[in-house]
């Protein structure tokens, strides 16, 4: 890699409790021009994070003295840090683990054990990501209407009935792009190539959890939508509302 390559500035915090992992992620992520920083526990992580905010964090849930769902809560709290794309990752397979990390604010999980490589290229799509959102020029966006749900992306603020909805980082951006090409079917391929920087070869379910926050907050009975549609099979519809 050339020295002077936008990915050689670009820092990533490691916090885990497992020093051979951490040494694994760290080479790793050097290996690709990353300046990679590590915690070992919650405490720390925050603390690290708080000083010097890294441009995306890897985050294990299960650490000593603060576990990294209240991590993610914390950080997320914070104006300096509220922004940074968390990659939570977990020994656990359940489904409610992945559900609570993603509801505390983290953008994507990976269960251990994991594809080292597969990491590296999610970490490379969350910077890419970052890095044209941070470099776009903001637009004179409208308001978005539908029904009861207004959205407003210049001042990153929604309305349900008139009455303010809190969203994550990622379920406004889902929402934005839902609502902006209201009628049209996006796939979860289009999803995570434009929300997460994705590509089409890493699989994962993150698409379809934030979904289902998404129905809760917006939807009258989530169970039964009108506004964002399942299209089996394919993907989402946002279905405009009069």
């Amino acid at each position: 890699m050339e020295k002077g390559d936008k990915t050689s500035r670009r820092t990533v915090l490691v916090v885990d409790d497992e020093p051979d992992l951490v040494k694994l992620l760290a080479f790793n992520l050097e290996k690709e021009g990353y300046i990679v920083h590590v915690a070992s526990s919650g405490a720390d992580a925050v603390a690290a994070a708080l000083q010097s905010p890294p441009d995306l964090m890897i985050l294990d849930v299960m650490l000593p003295e603060l576990d990294g769902l209240e991590v993610c809560r914390r950080l997320r709290a914070f104006e300096q840090t509220a922004s940074i794309p968390i990659l939570m990752l977990s020994a656990r397979r359940e489904e409610l683990d992945k559900v609570l990390g993603l509801e505390m604010g983290a953008d994507d999980y990976v269960v251990k054990p994991f594809s080292v490589r597969e990491l590296v290229a999610r970490v490379r799509a969350m910077l890419r990501r970052q890095e044209r959102l941070l470099g776009s020029v903001p637009e004179q966006d409208p308001a978005l209407i539908s029904g009861d749900l207004a959205l407003y992306p210049e001042r990153h603020q929604a309305f349900v009935r008139n009455t303010p909805c809190s969203l994550t980082l990622k379920e406004f951006s889902l929402l934005h792009l839902l609502m902006a090409n209201a009628g049209k079917v996006m796939t979860r391929e289009i999803l995570l190539e434009k929300v997460w920087g994705y590509e089409a070869d890493i699989d994962t379910r993150t698409v379809d959890v934030h979904i289902r926050f998404l129905r809760q907050k917006i939807e009258e009975d989530p169970a039964v939508p009108v506004y964002i549609e399942t299209v089996r099979g394919v993907g989402y519809r946002f279905a405009k509302r009069g």
